[in-house]
């Protein structure tokens, strides 16, 4: 019985443990010395390029998609007007001879079309948005490595010397 009561408790505290191993934020400080402070410089900079260079890639990100925004305004406008254009041909051809009817299909043809420019315009707008999202999450990503970095310099700044 004094078995059994023990692997119950082994059997709940077991997961338990994992589980809150695995969930617990593990702070470990890769810097730690003096002599560290070379490589801890070397990431600094490097961390602070990134930065850089994803800040200035999401300005541009951000920059363009108020284009992307208008070339989809007017491309859903001329796909509205060919599609008017269209049924507007397809009804006189329903009365009228085969030139008509051959128009109308033409119509159709470039109707379509401009359906399929305003799909691609409003695609290049959701690709836009999602990578100004994965710049963001980048972005936020180095800072916040940068903001550890600066957390060990203080640390190894305060170690007695």
């Amino acid at each position: 019985m004094q078995k059994l009561n023990i692997m119950k408790t082994i059997k709940f505290l077991l997961p338990a443990f994992v589980l809150i191993a695995f969930n617990s934020p593990v702070f470990s400080q890769k810097y730690k010395t003096a002599s560290d402070t070379v490589k801890l410089n070397k990431e600094y900079v490097d961390v602070s390029n990134d930065i850089a260079e994803l800040t200035s890639k999401l300005t541009v990100a951000k920059n363009n998609l108020p284009g992307y925004h208008t070339k989809a305004t007017d491309a859903m406008s001329e796909a509205q007007t060919s599609a008017d254009v269209s049924r507007q041909s397809a009804s006189k051809a329903t009365n009228g001879d085969f030139g008509d009817a051959k128009s109308a299909k033409k119509k159709a043809g470039q109707a379509l079309d401009r359906a399929e420019d305003a799909k691609d315009a409003n695609n290049k707008i959701k690709d836009q948005d999602k990578k100004i999202a994965k710049l963001s999450e980048q972005l936020q990503k180095k800072q916040e490595r940068l903001q550890e970095l600066d957390a060990m310099r203080l640390t190894i700044r305060n170690l007695p010397q």
